[in-house]
């Protein structure tokens, strides 16, 4: 009696944990509380490096989807990861939505691929498709060490737990350390075929296209709304691109730094305005650049032209205004409320001021290396830029006026105030001249003792030497 007992509670507790495993998910509620509906389906696509564009469009994706009130999003995709905060901020904003989200992977879902599928309700894949290889590695592709890891595999389990998936397969898609019998061998970094994936909970179904997705879904009455672009978010996705707005940088700081060399030239500093333009404009419309952020720049521009034009050396001031432009154009790409930093991710501040830095100094050694060239060239360009011609002083080439050279030596009189700066009347004609001791009232003695840079420099005499 005792054996059957057991049996019988051995029974009931499989049922209970197979109910917890296999427990319904929103879609089969939508579906199954609405046998009647005609649903609306949104569709957006990920099909590029998960970066700034890819969350900008997920963000607008979603805002769509709620003003027509879809009942799910689809999301195709294919792609080979990207930047991981990038990629959280995208797992959060589905993890989140009161709309049920499906994901259908069209050949690629690698690393930050990955923790976007695993965040949505529902998994499909094309035949021949892959998921996982999520370890974080740098721009080389080298594994970063592990506290990025160790964030990596925390995100992935608690995203697989909240979605009712193995949290360690998902965590073995990311640490080659963890041995799974029958899925993994330790030292292997886990990537799933369609197939595997269907087999061990991680994909809900395979299918050719879209339309064979949400007929295996469960919808049989359905409209399909496809997110559609207007040219200006295609523009600024293309301008707040990493790639371009290191570029972007570039040219402003290169820009900058020619003008201050070469001042009253023009084109340097409208080419540095018109890509600050460029950089701040498309930033500032999606809401990430504020006000403060742009003018902590000018503010660092100001103060490194202050120290290069009216201080002596380079000190306080220069490096301040370096740090302030520094600071400027890496807070305006991050998505904090004015001094506010919470909620922002410290790796997506980090990697903004990394970005801003690394073209912060290739910018300027670019700049050094073309402000050589071009001085030194003997091309075209380089000959309109600068004079290669010696005028040899024993072929008789002098910059010193003769008629200034004769007067060394004589006298004469103050004609107004030297303080120190000011002029002469010698021999009845009115000359600039420094005075190089004290100042020389007007109509003072002076004598000529020195002459440098186009004016003469005068010592105040007694009248009797004169």
């Amino acid at each position: 009696m005792g054996k059957k007992i057991l049996f019988l509670l051995v029974i009931i507790l499989m049922g209970v944990s197979s109910s917890f495993s296999s427990r319904e998910d929103r879609v089969s509620r939508l579906i199954d509380e609405n046998p009647d509906k005609e649903f609306l389906i949104f569709k957006f696509d990920i099909k590029e490096q998960i970066a700034a564009p890819a969350l900008r469009r997920t963000q607008r994706a979603f805002e769509a989807a709620d003003t027509l009130g879809a009942d799910v999003i689809l999301i195709h995709m294919n792609t080979y990861g990207g930047q991981v905060d990038i990629a959280d901020s995208i797992r959060t904003r589905i993890m989140q939505s009161k709309i049920p989200v499906m994901v259908f992977v069209d050949n690629n879902a690698a690393s930050a691929g990955a923790l976007i599928s695993i965040a949505t309700d529902r998994i499909y894949m094309r035949p021949g498709a892959n998921i996982g290889a999520a370890t974080v590695v740098d721009q080389s592709g080298e594994v970063v060490p592990d506290k990025f890891q160790s964030y990596m595999r925390s995100m992935m389990r608690s995203t697989a737990e909240a979605k009712d998936r193995d949290p360690d397969i998902a965590q073995a898609m990311v640490d080659p350390s963890i041995e799974i019998d029958g899925v993994i061998d330790e030292g292997k970094v886990l990537t799933f075929t369609s197939s595997e994936a269907m087999r061990w909970g991680f994909c809900e179904g395979m299918a050719e296209n879209i339309e064979e997705v949400i007929e295996l879904a469960g919808f049989g009455n359905y409209t399909l709304v496809e997110q559609k672009l207007t040219g200006m978010d295609k523009i600024i996705n293309f301008m707040i691109h990493p790639i371009v707005s290191g570029l972007l940088i570039m040219l402003i700081l290169g820009g900058i730094y020619f003008e201050l060399q070469t001042p009253g030239v023009g084109f340097p500093i409208l080419l540095a305005a018109s890509a600050a333009l460029l950089y701040f404009s498309p930033l500032y419309l999606e809401g990430l650049a504020s006000h403060w952020e742009i003018i902590i720049f000018v503010l660092g521009i100001v103060l490194v032209a202050v120290e290069i034009f009216a201080l002596p050396g380079f000190g306080v001031a220069g490096i301040t205004g370096i740090v302030f432009m520094i600071s400027g154009l890496a807070l305006a790409m991050v998505g904090n409320q004015g001094p506010d930093f919470t909620g922002v991710p410290l790796g997506e501040v980090g990697q903004a001021f990394l970005i801003v830095i690394i073209a912060f100094f290739l910018s300027l050694s670019s700049s050094f290396y073309l402000g050589a060239k071009l001085i030194t060239s003997q091309g075209v360009v380089g000959n309109t830029l600068s004079l290669n011609t010696i005028q040899d002083t024993l072929a008789g080439y002098s910059s010193i006026n003769v008629k200034m050279r004769d007067l060394m030596g004589k006298s004469g009189q103050a004609y107004t105030i030297l303080r120190p700066s000011g002029k002469v009347e010698i021999d009845d004609e009115v000359y600039d001249a420094t005075a190089l001791t004290g100042y020389i009232e007007r109509g003072e003695p002076v004598k000529v003792v020195k002459y440098e840079t186009s004016q003469v420099f005068v010592v105040k005499v007694k009248k009797e030497e004169v």
